[in-house]
């Protein structure tokens, strides 16, 4: 300890002789100055003082630029990195045998921009590839993030990972892996996403998805849902920006992928789903709420049917039946949803929507699936019971954020990489945001043609005419089917059919309810609105039901 403390001294000693001897050389050095220039000992000091500053600033100066070049040219983080990186000039001898690791300058920069990894990461070019999509609309990074790091340090920035490589968060799309958490596959698009339309699909390619395909990735992929048991869906959008088309779609992806199942199909529009009316079970072509209230009066009611037959297996010990599934497709519904502000309308929107809600939550299990369509996405449009029972949401087009999560969820917007789709190109028809299993992907849906979507209609209502045939029993109904088809018409009147069937009764009245007893189905009226008969269509369904 005293040998510590004689050395301080000597150092204090040592450094106040030579604070001393530099006083002296300035004192005299300005003594110099004054003579030479004739200043006063004031203008000296203030003229020197100057001097010093102004040369201290400049040696700053110079440092600062120094040191920012060398950030540059060596920090694997900075945005234009070297090909080659720089060796730090003051590396001890001992690192120098350490192997050189390759990196992959253009990831690393832009994630560590983007704050997806520490600045002090790297991308390896070793854990690296880039690939060139087939389609050719973009390319395809797969890389390993940085220990410490995964996939979702990635999603959740993917928005500012995007605008590292100067493009927006629609050309961006990320794939988990499902070997490694730390493994990214980062697609980027070299065009807005379907600038190009890709071709629709062929039925062979529908029927090889696995699932229901609803349309087209960004890649030209198809994207869909796994399966509709025990899910429904909501879509909405803006007018003319293609719900009517996309539903068109579905429901001939359906047809051709889903099997056999039961359509009920209420067109708000009148005529946008007038392509599937003679394979539906029922279809009404109406904007009356009191028709969709009587449409879920009615699959509420075999809903019910499906549970009592469930709990009786159950009760028996047996296997759950296996029921045909049912599809609610309703175009424009929030229309039905709406009222006069009357107490009578208030009364009714109350009923439908309790109804609605019932049918979309409580049905799922008795394989009672509903699509519903809106082109108002207001946040009043579709009363929110009935739009949080949704499992699977579209939303096409939409003027704002606010008007975005009517379709997507309050809380869209906080989930993982969300996709805002008030940035979708509306002239560009038929493109959304899927929301389905928490994550969000865009997608087109097929725009298939007239004569396609015909060709699987009628392929369909023959097959089930001919199982019809063998099928359903011996019955009056199957009688009236007969006679119908024999004589090519898709409605007659009551007084012909009754005749043909054996009622002899002439009183209209009476002879009108004995053929609706017998047959117990409904009467309706021609297109006219006339004359009271039966549609082929309605017998079909009716004996469909009895399956």
């Amino acid at each position: 300890m005293a040998g510590k403390k004689s050395a301080t001294q000597d150092d204090i000693y040592g450094q106040s002789a030579g604070v001393i001897g530099t006083l002296a050389i300035v004192f005299g050095g300005l003594a110099a100055l004054k003579d030479a220039l004739g200043l006063s000992w004031a203008a000296t000091v203030l003229l020197t003082v100057g001097v010093l500053v102004g040369l201290g600033y400049l040696a700053w100066r110079i440092r600062v630029a120094v040191e920012r070049l060398r950030a540059r040219g060596g920090q694997p983080a900075a945005v234009a990195a070297p090909q080659t990186p720089v060796q730090e000039p003051d590396a001890p001898e001992e690192d120098e045998d350490v192997e050189h690791v390759p990196v992959e300058w253009e990831l690393t920069a832009a994630l560590a921009a983007a704050g997806a990894i520490g600045k002090d990461q790297i991308i390896r070019a070793d854990e690296a590839t880039v690939t060139e999509i087939k389609t050719g609309v973009g390319v395809s990074h797969d890389f390993l993030v940085p220990k410490g790091r995964t996939y979702e340090d990635v999603e959740k920035r993917l928005s500012a990972v995007a605008g590292a490589f100067h493009l927006s968060r629609m050309h961006a799309k990320l794939e988990p892996s499902r070997d490694n958490e730390r493994r990214v596959k980062l697609l980027l698009l070299r065009e807005p996403p379907f600038t190009h339309e890709f071709p629709a699909p062929t039925r062979q390619e529908i029927q090889a998805f696995p699932g229901v395909p609803l349309g087209h990735e960004v890649t030209g992929e198809l994207a869909g849902v796994p399966t509709f048991e025990k899910a429904s869906l909501l879509v909405g959008g803006m007018t003319q920006v293609g719900k009517t088309t996309f539903v068109n779609a579905l429901i001939t992806c359906l047809l051709i992928a889903y099997g056999e199942f039961e359509l009920y199909l209420l067109d708000g529009k009148f005529c946008g789903l007038t392509k599937f009316e003679k394979i539906a079970t029922r279809y009404e072509s109406s904007d009356d709420p009191a028709v969709f209230e009587s449409m879920l009066d009615e699959l509420n009611g075999r809903s019910d049917s499906r549970y009592g037959q469930i709990k009786n297996a159950i009760r028996e010990r047996k296997a759950p039946p296996k029921f045909k599934p049912v599809f609610l497709i309703v175009d424009e519904a929030a229309d039905f949803f709406a009222h006069d502000e009357s107490r009578e309308g208030k009364e009714q929107a109350r009923r439908i929507a309790a109804k609605a809600r019932s049918l979309v939550s409580k049905s799922l299990e008795s394989q009672i699936n509903t699509v519903l369509m809106s082109q108002r996405p207001a946040h009043n449009a579709i009363p929110v019971m009935v739009r949080d029972q949704f499992m699977y949401r579209l939303c096409l087009y939409v003027a704002s954020s606010g008007t975005a999560k009517v379709v997507l969820g309050d809380t869209y917007f906080e989930t993982v990489a969300p996709i805002n789709p008030a940035l979708l190109n509306p002239e560009i028809k038929g493109q959304g945001v899927l929301f389905a299993t928490g994550r969000s992907r865009l997608i087109r849906g097929f725009n298939f043609s007239d004569e396609f979507i015909w060709g699987v209609v009628d392929e369909v209502h023959a097959r089930r005419q001919s199982v019809l045939e063998k099928e359903i029993p011996d019955s009056p109904v199957k009688q009236a089917i007969v006679l119908m088809r024999s004589k090519g018409v898709e409605f007659m009147p009551s007084a012909d059919l009754a005749l043909a069937l054996g009622i002899t009764e002439t009183r209209p009245v009476a002879r009108g309810k004995a053929l609706s007893a017998l047959l117990g189905v409904a009467p309706g009226k021609d297109d006219g609105g006339v004359v009271r008969g039966y549609r082929l269509a309605d017998l079909m369904a009716a004996a469909n039901a009895t399956r």
